[in-house]
């Protein structure tokens, strides 16, 4: 097979993939709404159960869910009658998985989810299965044919599947108001955790005698001293009452010089950037490392509540921090 038949399997697959997915839009509606309050409700957890495929889809939805504020556990069907199935209790609900809604490890779950009388969602391809039947509520996730070129291994309809669960665990997320510190419970380390673990305050420079804060009216020369005794790469600039009204980083001393042949005379005011911006030491330091790449600035500073600056936060020391 040459490239180009590669080139175009490969572009066929994903438009497969993405038109199942796609087809998913148009089924969200009473069922799925039902399916979204039979979980928020539930008191235990969302026991999500499936066999082969499914099972690993069902697993990553699983752990999506719990990572969410939707306590979530996988159940392996075939398990599931070896002693497995104790786990599920009267407060649970059960997400059970199958496209063709006939597997059998999961037929021989389903008189247990019955008997105790455990609320169903069923997640299938063929509405008129065994599974769509028993279950409460039933979300299609059938799809016009697989992404393989045999229309046998199960591509589109996993990728389909998997979409489907991830549009519950949001849609639960935004339903519970689950929070930024929420999500750094469930996820602590790493990038993301640090994310939202530290705050400015936590990696800003506060100490008084380091920051280079000046007044408006200072003479431009004494400002770069000061600039470069600090070794920042910039300069905060108040006003009489102690405001911040301006910055004057390395790039405004370059375009000053450039700009004007003597700078004996001028004040900082005259050449400072004017509302610069700033940030809160209680945002998150993701926060403040949003605002250094969106307006390609290395360094912040950190007002109170009356506008006055009491600190700096540096990209390096986010960086450091493992802030990414």
């Amino acid at each position: 097979m040459n490239v180009k038949s590669i080139n175009d399997l490969a572009k066929d697959v994903l438009t497969v993939e993405a038109n199942s997915i796609l087809r998913l839009v148009e089924r969200i509606g009473n069922n799925f709404d039902k399916a979204i309050e039979i979980l928020y409700n539930c008191k235990g957890r969302v026991i999500v159960t499936g066999m082969g495929k499914s099972g690993l889809i069902g697993k990553k939805i699983a752990a999506t869910l719990s990572s969410t504020g939707t306590p979530s556990y996988f159940l392996h069907p075939a398990e599931s009658t070896h002693g497995d199935s104790g786990l599920i209790t009267r407060e649970d609900v059960v997400i059970a998985i199958s496209n063709s809604g006939e597997t059998q490890e999961l037929m021989n779950l389903l008189p247990l989810i019955k008997r105790f009388g455990v609320p169903m969602v069923g997640m299938t391809g063929n509405l008129n299965s065994t599974l769509a039947k028993a279950s409460d509520v039933v979300l299609d996730i059938s799809v016009e044919r697989e992404a393989c070129p045999l229309n046998k291994a199960p591509t589109a309809s996993t990728t389909a599947t998997l979409a489907m669960g991830d549009a519950l665990a949001v849609c639960l997320l935004e339903k519970r108001g689950f929070s930024e510190e929420d999500f750094l419970i469930f996820h602590p380390s790493g990038a993301l955790g640090k994310g939202f673990l530290y705050r400015v305050k936590d990696l800003m420079l506060s100490d008084k005698d380091k920051l280079p804060i000046v007044h408006e009216n200072d003479k431009f020369k004494d400002v770069i001293e000061i600039i470069s005794k600090f070794k920042l790469g910039m300069a905060m600039i108040i006003t009489d009452s102690g405001k911040l009204s301006g910055v004057l980083t390395d790039g405004d001393i370059r375009r000053t010089l450039i700009r004007y042949g003597s700078t004996e005379s001028l004040s900082v005011k005259e050449i400072m950037t004017c509302n610069p911006k700033r940030i809160s030491k209680d945002e998150y330091a993701a926060s403040a490392l949003h605002l250094m790449e969106k307006y390609s600035i290395t360094a912040l500073a950190v007002i109170d509540e009356h506008d006055q600056p009491i600190g700096v936060i540096h990209i390096h020391d986010i960086l450091k921090a493992g802030v990414a």
